[in-house]
């Protein structure tokens, strides 16, 4: 088969191509020529945002599959239905899990849960994404098959909340010193973290199957763990003592750093169990394999194997800090005013 990935440099992405070329299928990937492909991949070098420049990247080109990674608002899907009518037998949106509904109404959370975040346009944005390829699909029969992965991580990725996201061993470094970590809510909310090269399995085995076009699907792991679990693990596996939590209510964090409400309230405190016996029933052999104290070891060995690697967010420390700072001191004016 040959492969189109749109993208394809990124954390979940590139766990995907590996396991495309593992498998031998032919691998092209579209960029803009600033990162080196993996090994085995053919490169077509465009802007995806100047679409002269794609389209004539693509001339000549048909697909068996193409994978839009970087599609993030409604017009990128627009523009892609107008490059690949009649160049592709299945094209495949990866959007979003934050897309489903907040807050849930049911804890259990299936594809047919409903699509809805007041909190975070990001999510809205894919939504308005999946709403695009949906409509051509029932008028024009276009080809589209919709992925919602939700926090999905690799071995350079430590993917804990407020961690900074580029320099993600500042979170580890700050449990080895034995500071104090946030951690919104209770810590108790149930959340879901998928390897990379788990995702890449269903993903994969979705690759070319007619009977999967029209359909959304999520892919993640089955394990379940608190946000405190997953705290505790990532302590463990880095050597550290257990941290010292810091428990703030998601609203005041929200609050104090308004860039931070998308990716909390409208994501990662609300409890997310997901079941994935769809993806299941169309590529029998997925199964997370990777549980996340397994996972989050082989991440920090990554780290640990170069010192490069370990660099430090100070800006994201200090944040973490003066927000700690914040809290500590309102809520030892709220014990004064409550026991007066």
């Amino acid at each position: 088969m040959k492969i189109l990935f749109i993208g394809g440099s990124g954390n979940i992405s590139r766990a995907a191509s590996d396991l495309a070329l593992e498998r031998g299928f032919d691998l092209w990937v579209l960029n803009r020529g600033r990162r080196t492909p993996p090994a085995g991949a053919k490169t077509l070098v465009a802007d995806v945002s100047d679409t002269a420049a794609v389209r004539a990247a693509l001339d000549g080109h048909t697909w068996d599959v193409v994978v839009q990674w970087i599609a993030f608002a409604p017009q990128d899907i627009e523009r892609d239905l107008e490059l690949f009518r009649g160049r592709a037998k299945q094209y495949i949106f990866i959007s979003s899990a934050s897309a489903y509904q907040k807050p849930v109404t049911d804890y259990l959370i299936t594809e047919s849960t409903p699509l809805a975040n007041p909190f975070w346009e990001y999510s809205r944005l894919k939504i308005g994404c999946e709403e695009v390829l949906q409509r051509a699909l029932r008028v024009e029969g276009f080809p589209g098959v919709i992925i919602r992965p939700s926090l999905t991580y690799g071995d350079d990725q430590v993917a804990l909340l407020l961690n900074s996201w580029n320099q993600s061993w500042t979170l580890i470094d700050r449990m080895r010193r034995g500071l104090p970590v946030v951690i919104p809510g209770d810590g108790t909310s149930l959340w879901t973290v998928t390897h990379n090269t788990d995702f890449a399995q269903g993903l994969v085995g979705l690759f070319g199957q007619s009977q999967a076009i029209g359909h959304a699907f999520h892919i993640t792991s089955d394990e379940v763990l608190t946000w405190n679990d997953i705290f505790l693990q990532t302590a463990e596996a880095a050597g550290a003592a257990p941290p010292k939590f810091v428990h703030i209510a998601s609203d005041f964090i929200a609050a104090c750093i308004p860039a931070l409400q998308g990716t909390l309230l409208g994501d990662k405190v609300v409890s997310m169990v997901f079941d994935n016996s769809k993806i299941k029933r169309f590529v029998p052999s997925f199964h997370a394999r990777t549980n996340y104290a397994a996972g989050i070891r082989r991440t920090i060995a990554w780290f640990e194997r170069d010192p490069g690697r370990r660099q430090i967010d100070e800006a994201c420390n200090a944040r973490s800090d003066r927000l700690i700072a914040v809290y500590e001191r309102a809520l030892n004016e709220a014990k004064k005013a409550f026991s007066a």
